[in-house]
């Protein structure tokens, strides 16, 4: 056994080594197996902490969703959990669908899965309160749920449909000014964001994301290595 899995894997550890597959080869074409080889492991120590390779996409997805929205909101520099961050948002993952299969495989793939997108939806009915609760201040939980439900539906559409069908530009532009209106957004409101987010270099900051969540996850990976090594050093 080498140096490196004398130290216990850890979560992340397979976190880290399942996102490296994903965004290599796809989500689709991982599988459990490639992970063990990679750490050494049995598929006891996966499926521990992992019932099946779809609890692991639905891991990703979650630390994904906190991830974007802590990143669009400093790239939008309108306050936290502004609008311009949400309409961003879709616009970049919209991009990232467009530009790159792989990524497209990762995002449809929690979309189409029930336990990532009741992540995906209670993560943004969070996001939704915050962002737009101004505007329909009437709304109970419930009206926010189903308003999210059309949303997810309407996000899902734009990803799957590529330029051959309808232009990338033109599903952003649609699919914001709809889920705005969901939202009771004005209509000059809306036209002003959604000139903003096509002023912004989309592309460039959806490869941009997917390559910096890899390095967060890297870097929560080594910390936790980190301090195994510094617990294991204390008990000895």
């Amino acid at each position: 056994m080498s140096a490196k899995r004398k130290i216990k894997t850890t979560k992340l550890d397979i976190i880290h080594s399942a996102l490296k597959y994903f965004m290599n080869i796809g989500y689709s074409a991982t599988s459990p197996r490639m992970v063990c080889d990679e750490l050494d492991i049995s598929t006891g120590n996966i499926t521990y902490y992992f019932p099946t390779k779809e609890h692991l996409l639905a891991e990703l997805t979650g630390m994904l969703c906190d991830f974007q929205w802590k990143l669009m909101d400093e790239e939008a520099d309108e306050g936290i959990s502004s609008l311009l961050a949400v309409c961003l948002e879709f616009a970049v993952t919209a991009a990232s669908c467009e530009d790159d299969e792989i990524a497209k495989d990762f995002y449809v793939s929690a979309y189409t899965s029930p336990v990532c997108l009741g992540i995906i939806r209670k993560n943004d009915m969070v996001r939704a309160k915050q962002v737009f609760g101004q505007y329909c201040p009437q709304w109970n939980d419930g009206q926010f749920a189903a308003a999210e439900m059309l949303v997810s539906g309407i996000e899902y559409a734009a990803f799957v449909t590529d330029g051959r069908d309808v232009p990338l530009e033109m599903r952003i532009t649609t699919a914001l000014d709809t889920i705005m209106s969901i939202y009771c957004i004005p209509q000059e409101v809306r036209r002003i964001k959604i000139e903003k987010v096509l002023s912004r270099d989309y592309h460039s900051l959806a490869r941009s994301v997917l390559q910096r969540f890899r390095g967060f996850i890297e870097q929560q990976n080594e910390e936790a290595r980190k301090q195994l090594i510094e617990s294991k050093n204390k008990t000895v």
